[in-house]
Formats: C-alpha cells, sequence, structure tokens
C-alpha cells in the first residue's frame, strides 16, 4: 500500500511541475499553456522592450515541447520576466549543422519545437531559414508566430512612404562593395530598409548620400522600443552632413531610404546627349551607371544604348 501511495505521489509531482512547465505568468498570475500540436513555430520576440510579445508567443514558448533560440542567455531573460521554465537549447549560425538534424528529429517524433531569434521575427537576418527549409522539405508542418519585427517598426516611425518597400539586411563593409550594392538598389520603386551598426552608419550614410542624389529622403532609426528610441530623419545630405560632425552613435540601428521620386520619363533625344556627354570623360560602364542614377532609367537599357550611340557615330 506504501509503494503505491509513494508512485501516486511520484505521478501526482511530475504532473504538477509538467503543468507548471507550460504555463507563464501575468500580473502575477499563472496562465497555462496549451500543448501544441506537432510543427516547427517561428515565434518573434520584442526587439526591445519586453512587454511587446504577444500572448500567443508567450503560451507557444510556454506550451513547446523544444524551445531553440539563438543565445540562450539572451532568451533567459525573456523567460524569466514571464515565468516560463521550459529550458531553451541553442540553435545558431555556427551549431547548425548539428543542432538542426536533432530538432528535425524531435517534429519527426512528434513534438512540437518553438524557434525564437534574440530579437524580433526568426528568419530575418538569422539562421532559421535553414531549419525553416529542411522542416518543410521533410513535410513537417511550419507555423509563423508573428510579432515584433525591426524593419516593420522603422518603416512605420520613419514617415516615409509604406505601400511597396523591399528590406535588403546588411550592406557589405567594404566602401566598393557597399556602393556597388547600393547602385543595384538606384531605381527600385520602393522604400529602402537596412541593417547597419553604429560604428558603420556615418559611411553608409556618405555612400547612399553619393549613389542616391543628397535630395532623397531618409531615417536613421536606432534602438528602436528602447528607452533611447531616436528617429533621425532628414535628407540624405543632411544626414551625412549630421554624421561628419562626428556625432557619438550607439546601438542597433535600420536605415530606411525614401523611394526615388517620380519623374517624367526623359526625352530620347536629351538622354542621348547625356550619355554621349559622359561617355566622353568616363569609361562606357561608369557612364551609363551616372545615366541611370541621373535618369532613373535602367543602366542596362543606357548601356545598350551607349552602345548604338558610338556604333552609329562610328559608322
Amino acid at each position: 500500500m506504501s509503494g503505491n501511495m509513494a508512485l501516486d505521489k511520484q505521478q501526482s509531482t511530475e504532473a504538477a511541475e509538467k503543468e507548471r512547465h507550460r504555463s507563464f505568468r501575468l500580473h502575477n498570475a499563472s496562465i497555462p499553456a496549451r500543448p501544441l500540436e506537432p510543427a516547427l513555430y517561428l515565434v518573434a520576440t520584442p526587439i526591445g522592450n519586453l512587454a511587446d510579445i504577444t500572448l500567443r508567443a508567450l503560451e507557444t514558448i510556454a506550451g513547446a515541447d523544444l524551445l531553440a533560440c539563438e543565445d540562450t542567455r539572451v532568451t533567459r531573460v525573456l523567460l524569466d520576466r514571464y515565468g516560463i521554465v521550459n529550458r531553451p537549447v541553442a540553435y545558431h549560425e555556427h551549431n547548425a549543422a548539428e543542432a538542426g538534424p536533432r530538432l528535425l528529429a524531435a517534429l519527426a517524433d512528434g513534438k512540437s519545437v518553438a524557434l525564437v531569434s534574440d530579437a524580433g521575427t526568426p528568419l530575418v537576418s538569422d539562421p532559421g531559414y535553414r531549419l525553416a527549409q529542411l522542416a518543410i522539405d521533410a513535410g513537417q508542418r511550419v507555423v509563423p508566430i508573428p510579432g515584433p519585427s525591426a524593419p516593420l517598426a522603422a518603416l512605420v516611425g520613419s514617415g516615409l512612404p509604406s505601400d511597396a518597400f523591399l528590406f535588403a539586411g546588411f550592406l557589405p563593409t567594404k566602401d566598393k562593395a557597399k556602393r556597388d550594392r547600393l547602385r543595384e538598389f538606384a531605381a527600385v520603386p520602393a522604400t529602402l530598409l537596412f541593417f547597419e551598426s553604429p560604428h558603420r552608419i556615418a559611411a553608409t550614410v556618405a555612400a547612399a548620400a553619393d549613389v542616391f542624389g543628397e535630395e532623397r529622403k531618409a531615417a536613421v532609426c536606432r534602438e528602436l522600443t528602447k528607452t533611447f528610441e531616436e528617429f533621425r530623419r532628414g535628407t540624405l545630405g543632411e544626414l551625412k552632413a549630421f554624421y561628419d560632425e562626428g556625432a557619438s552613435v550607439k546601438g542597433e540601428i535600420v536605415l530606411v531610404i525614401g523611394p526615388l521620386d517620380a519623374k517624367p520619363a526623359p526625352a530620347a533625344a536629351d538622354v542621348d546627349a547625356l550619355l554621349r556627354e559622359l561617355a566622353r570623360d568616363m569609361p562606357m560602364g561608369k557612364a551609363a551607371t551616372e545615366a541611370a542614377r541621373r535618369t532613373g532609367l535602367p543602366r542596362k537599357e543606357l548601356y545598350d544604348r551607349l552602345l548604338s550611340l558610338k556604333d552609329g557615330d562610328e559608322g
């Protein structure tokens, strides 16, 4: 009898612990989290202010059989804030080859796996897309749990057009590669968003001003949702002047650059005259690039046009 009582007590304790494991706390109230169906859940987490977490995200993180994250120390801060005892395991670019198969195996065994990044939405500039691709290829269900996103927060706070936008991640660090990359976006009819570090923002704004023109509107969005959140808005020329003065910059940054202002298509004769003028002082490739910047026309189209002009002049 005593043996049965001890077993019952152990089972009761384990059940209580399991129930505590699947819960989260709001304002000192413990809220149970329902068990999740087997799937890979991509859970957006706060980019600064921990109060930005959604109720669905909390329930998913608390209820998942496995919780994977970039940095367990960072995720632990969020878990402690909301009384979640789910133990996180690391999944990041340095261990993806080893950790990924273990998470996929758990999915194959009918487990629920929640993936969070250090901040924001998984798969946006982190290695989570590899895991998602593998899960999809394996026929597993992938469920997005939407929420905070630094690019979207920057976009809506920048005051720039949001009807069409393009997020391009981080730019190259070297100046030439950075300018070449920016030129690829020069004529894109959409607001552009880039991640940037504080010690490179001055050089990046200067490069953008040179490539896009100093009158193009932009915003440097820093420390979003945090105590020292800042939106510095203006033209690229104005922002370049500000950072050229050696302003001290700290924190995470999203650079938002407005779209090219719509202009009437230049007359063919004017385009031909511009191409001939530029080609007198620079190689054809650079002439076409500069003409594209000034007119907004595609560089390849202008390069082909310049070739035709040269052939005609020589003929």
